[in-house]
């Protein structure tokens, strides 16, 4: 087996656990791959496209870019790449700012505004699934975020049911580690550009990737730990 194979193929076997254990994908999904232009958005688009040919399992896909309105080219970029591959794609062009200065926008803001972007553009294609690119370690560092910021435990569900069940965000890269996202975006040559938020270094989710690169060193199995400590909750130890 090729190393681009062997990779795909281990890649798509952790997707394929994640969805299963959480019963992430039924018959019939139409499903909404929010695709930011990034690494992570990318190749789940293409894990998940790539599966439609063996799964029993049948659903459709529709790829959405929200174009928030930053000097980027990759919108562009991206609709010729949606052609190329075949997808079904729709850019979703939005004003982020909104009369604010670029230098007070923050996480939230930007976040809200892209999801009430992905909700709306669900609603009027019809698809009843958004599936995002957040891997194992987006999901360690929120909880890390919610316990030492919010004073509170919760973290990303791989799967959450929302508006009455109307639309369920699903997130099949839950079991999949950056680092392997890494590996398998450069064996396919992903280079598309992006974006970069200017808070990226210097946010409070970058400080948890760094508090859990030092814990690695001492404790490897780190982030599984973190990981599922939210499914093995003793709760006669709580206060």
């Amino acid at each position: 087996m090729a190393k681009t194979d062997r990779t795909s193929y281990f890649l798509s076997k952790k997707v394929g656990k994640a969805l299963t254990d959480y019963d992430m994908i039924q018959d019939g999904d139409k499903i909404l791959v929010a695709v930011s232009g990034g690494k992570d958005s990318l190749a789940l688009l293409k894990v998940l496209q790539d599966r439609r040919s063996f799964v029993p399992v049948k659903y459709e896909l529709l790829a959405v870019h929200v174009d928030m309105g930053y000097r980027c080219v990759h919108p562009k970029i991206l609709a010729n790449y949606f052609k190329k591959e075949g997808y079904k794609y729709r850019i979703k062009k939005i004003d982020i700012l909104k009369g604010k200065d670029r230098s007070s926008i923050t996480c939230f803001w930007c976040s809200w505004n892209r999801r009430k972007a992905l909700f709306e553009t669900a609603d009027k294609f019809g698809c009843n699934k958004i599936a995002l690119g957040h891997h194992k370690d987006d999901i360690v560092e929120t909880i890390l975020l919610n316990l030492f910021f919010n004073g509170e435990i919760s973290a990303m569900s791989p799967k959450q049911q929302l508006f009455k069940g109307k639309i369920t965000i699903i997130r099949p890269f839950a079991y999949v580690e950056e680092k392997e996202i890494i590996q398998f975006s450069r064996q396919i040559n992903f280079s598309h550009p992006r974006c970069k938020c200017p808070n990226s270094d210097t946010s409070n989710r970058a400080k948890m990737g760094h508090v859990i690169d030092d814990l690695q060193k001492i404790c490897p199995n780190v982030k599984t730990n973190i990981f599922r400590s939210l499914s093995r909750i003793k709760k006669d130890y709580l206060v």
